[in-house]
């Protein structure tokens, strides 16, 4: 296995513009977030300018693009170059008239947020975690909860991407919508994105409930009432005891008055919780009915909190929403098996879209989301088990996460599929941006 170490000298020119580099070393090796997977790519560049990428674009053959490494599986990897525009997290501009703001490629959520707060809008949507890239969040279809949001791909209205050539190509609801259609969730497979413009809406307060102890049964006939209670609704549970450990309620906070202490069964909490009950709820964004700007209450956890790499793995599948509760029940029939390995299965809720390569395409979807102790022999036999369960459904897999599904079932589930092909030949003839990940699950 390669080791690496990251360079702070400039220690190659392309194209006269001097980039800093991974080079083969002794010690620490690159990693995703989580430490189950050690990237392969021989090199890893990041630019400083726009310009210095296009140019490495354009003279490296195989290349693939990196954000903040929260994927689960090797979408990201390369056995070639690696590429980061980390170096480039600016909020470019603010147009109040139209609601939209621009953004430099590799952003965060957390280093754009407040900036969007104080010019008096919010985005529409956040998932769970704030520390996540922009381009990488949007690229994957990751998402938050709430049966009225898109994923956070369906905030975007324009993007640029370095195509194989070095060029920059823009596509756009105004331009070439149905271009973007494709481009939005493009798994890196289009090239590496530059500039994202991204739709606001006027910013606003939120409060944070949370509820103990619910009994599934709740769910049968309350499944649309309990998950629609709320500006976004997240359900935790560890698949034990047919329980619903927490419900996690964030609601603007004009619609929020005296919060009821009961809730389908579920007792209000009485202080601040983690969804895993044992651990501090220091890094948790404020609850109990506290009053607070929409980012710093639509994730679960502060935007000021950047989580070091923790042993877990995580896996998750969207099934078509009317489907939820059965869903839900075809799940538990595993608990005995599943229980054991899981930290804690997360249940969320968006509407659908008309992306290409989103799971929500053309379906408002429910999410069941696993966080698994790191034990990749445990988890694998796990997963063919949980995919066979939810198959009836015409489950799909989140595409940064970890699954085991057959290729050809996947590429059943993705109608624009064909469309979505010739996108990438179009802009990639020569299979630039591919790696193993695309080939296997697409090709």
């Amino acid at each position: 296995m390669n080791k690496r170490t990251f360079l702070k000298t400039s220690s190659l020119m392309v194209g006269g513009a001097f980039l800093p580099k991974m080079i083969l070393a002794n010690d620490t090796p690159r990693t995703n977030w989580a430490g189950n997977l050690r990237y392969s790519a021989k090199q890893y560049f990041e630019p400083q300018t726009i310009a210095a990428a296009q140019e490495l674009v354009k003279k490296t053959p195989i290349i693939r693009g990196l954000g903040s490494r929260h994927s689960f599986n090797s979408i990201a990897d390369t056995p070639a170059t690696q590429i980061s525009l980390k170096s480039m997290q600016k909020v470019l501009s603010i147009d109040k008239a139209n609601k939209e703001v621009t953004i430099e490629g590799g952003a965060t959520y957390g280093q754009i947020c407040k900036e969007i707060h104080e010019a008096g809008f919010a985005l529409a949507n956040l998932a769970s975690l704030p520390h996540i890239s922009v381009a990488g969040a949007c690229s994957t279809g990751t998402h938050g909860s709430g049966v009225k949001n898109g994923n956070l791909a369906t905030s975007v209205r324009a993007l640029d991407v370095i195509t194989a050539n070095g060029d920059i190509v823009s596509f756009s609801k105004n331009e070439n919508n149905d271009a973007l259609k494709g481009a939005v969730v493009a798994l890196g497979g289009l090239g590496i994105v530059s500039k994202m413009t991204l739709a606001l809406q006027d910013t606003f307060e939120m409060k944070q409930l949370v509820y103990q102890n619910m009994p599934m049964s709740a769910l049968e006939k309350n499944f649309e009432s309990i998950v629609s209670n709320g500006y976004s609704v997240s359900l935790f549970t560890d698949w034990r005891n047919k329980n619903v450990n927490q419900v996690w309620l964030k609601k603007r906070s004009e619609d929020v008055s005296t919060p009821d202490t009961e809730y389908f069964g579920a007792k209000l909490a009485t202080r601040n919780l983690h969804p895993l009950e044992d651990l501090s709820a220091e890094n948790c964004t404020g609850q109990m009915g506290v009053s607070g700007p929409w980012y710093e209450r639509m994730p679960h956890f502060r935007m000021g909190f950047t989580p070091s790499s923790g042993k877990e793995l995580q896996s998750e599948y969207f099934v078509p929403f009317e489907h939820g509760y059965e869903a839900m029940m075809a799940i538990e029939k595993l608990h005995e098996k599943v229980s054991p390995h899981l930290f804690i299965s997360e249940i969320r809720t968006m509407t659908g879209d008309d992306l290409w390569m989103s799971a929500n395409y053309h379906q408002p979807s429910v999410a069941f989301h696993f966080t698994w102790k790191q034990d990749w022999n445990a988890v694998k036999q796990l997963l063919p088990l949980i995919e066979a369960q939810l198959a009836p459904f015409n489950a799909r897999p989140h595409w940064g996460k970890l699954f085991t599904m057959n290729p050809k079932r996947l590429q059943s589930l993705i109608k624009p599929l064909p469309q979505f092909k010739e996108l990438l030949a179009t802009y990639d003839p020569k299979d630039k941006f591919r790696n193993p990940f695309i080939q296997q699950n697409l090709y």
